[in-house]
């Protein structure tokens, strides 16, 4: 059998250029399985370690489904919404963004807690297609009417097993009700605990079931 490859994925040629840059050749197992199901436009429930290449594989798909839309031209209204538990994390989404969109005109950025607002809303009142988040940051700024989330056509949660450990559930039904109902939805969780498909259940309709282990290989995608 032969290799899958990342053209075989239906990738566009600026997001197989900017892939090659990075010296990678075949997705991962993760890839292989979610970049179709995400790129049909349907609901994802992902088992999926840091380390599988999760992080890549749901940018990469995002990305594509952007390049069909036209320019975002409305401020503080981004189409995509990256939830992620730690700063750590949603810093590490944000590189993977840009690594990948380089040769796109997607735009992006990342707000977390932990550092002054300011800057986060001055960026906000320019068009925004990706924004990456931690749900409490997210919060103060919709509080403070400096971001739109009404426009959010595609949301991943990412790992989160660990933003229901980290006790983030409030904020997640907070942020829940805001955003439209008619979305794609990507949840991403090392286990699929019955929290998880309790959280599952209310955010997902019909999703494809990806569940893929990690594997000890120095050739990963680390993300």
């Amino acid at each position: 059998m032969s290799e899958l490859t990342f053209a075989s994925l239906a990738l566009a040629e600026p997001l197989l250029r900017a892939i090659a840059d990075t010296g990678y050749t075949a997705p991962t197992p993760i890839q292989a399985q979610a970049i179709p199901l995400v790129l049909q436009g349907g609901d994802l429930l992902a088992a999926a370690q840091t380390g599988t290449g999760k992080t890549a594989g749901f940018t990469l798909t995002i990305l594509q489904l952007l390049l069909g839309k036209g320019p975002i031209e409305a401020k503080g209204r981004p189409r995509v919404l990256i939830l992620t538990p730690t700063r750590e994390l949603a810093a590490q989404v944000e590189e993977s963004v840009q690594t990948y969109s380089k040769y796109v005109d997607i735009s992006s950025m990342v707000v977390f807690g932990g550092v002054n607002i300011r800057p986060q809303q001055q960026r906000l009142y320019k068009p925004l297609d990706i924004l990456v988040a931690t749900p409490g940051r997210l919060l103060d700024l919709v509080g403070q009417r400096s971001v739109d989330l009404s426009g959010i056509e595609i949301l991943v949660l990412d790992e989160a097993d660990r933003m229901l450990d980290m006790g983030f559930i409030h904020d997640i039904k907070k942020l829940m009700a805001i955003f439209p109902k008619e979305r794609q939805t990507l949840l991403f969780s090392a286990t699929f605990s019955d929290e998880i498909k309790e959280l599952a259940d209310k955010l997902l309709k019909n999703p494809g079931l990806v569940e893929v282990a990690r594997r000890n290989t120095t050739n990963e995608l680390i993300s």
